[in-house]
């Protein structure tokens, strides 16, 4: 069965017109689902690791997808609170500045600051493109295959650190970038130190909380 209504032109422009509201209330309510889905997508697992100082906030995108072993051991000590409280206990004005040392926690085992580890090691990752220069975060280690938990910040370009580059004699993979709060970071190389070999900050600069966004 067919069904034809007849209208004046007044009730069809008011019938259009009531319509197109809808249409448009409906898109924008649509819209604002959509936007609010892909926002929370985005946001969720987003790789950036905020490292909370005594001299300010840190904000590090990390590479998961194309340093999933290195990076990803770092995001995994993040969740777990294992930077909570260690200090950078390595400082060199122009160079880097190093933390992640488990023992720099502990004013009494200061001659061992700079040897921790969180009980394990992790294989060199090292991925083409990925160079340690300014803003760069990168693993330290005491050899092949023997990072854990320490890292290091590049304040400038470094590449005589990375695995293709000469000397080729100190390897070290890149996993992140800085994105936030580099003048942080270069403030603490600037920090005054104890001087080499073991170039402490005379003046704690602790990691005072470090989390996933």
């Amino acid at each position: 069965m067919k069904v034809s209504v007849t209208l004046g032109s007044g009730k069809v422009a008011a019938t259009v017109a009531a319509l197109l509201i809808i249409i448009a209330a409906a898109a924008i309510f649509m819209s604002g689902n959509f936007m609010a889905s892909s926002e929370g997508s985005q946001s969720v697992g987003s790789g950036v690791a905020v490292l909370e100082t005594s001299m300010g906030e840190v904000r590090i995108e990390l590479f998961l997808e194309q340093s999933p072993v290195t990076a990803g051991n770092f995001k995994k000590l993040v969740e777990e609170g294992f930077y909570d409280g260690t200090r950078f206990h390595r400082v060199i004005d122009g160079f880097m500045i190093q933390g992640g040392d488990p023992n720099s926690r502990d004013v009494g085992k200061i001659g061992l600051w700079g040897t921790g580890n969180p009980g394990y090691a992790i294989k060199d990752e090292f991925v083409e493109g990925l160079s340690n220069v300014r803003g760069t975060i990168s693993m330290a280690n005491s050899g092949p295959n023997s990072g854990g938990s320490q890292f290091f910040i590049n304040v400038a370009d470094n590449t005589n650190l990375d695995w293709d580059k000469p000397p080729l004699s100190s390897r070290h993979p890149v996993f992140g970038r800085v994105v936030g709060g580099m003048d942080v970071v270069d403030s603490i190389s600037r920090t005054e130190t104890t001087g080499a070999p073991y170039d402490r900050p005379v003046e704690d600069v602790v990691v005072t909380r470090a989390y996933m966004e």
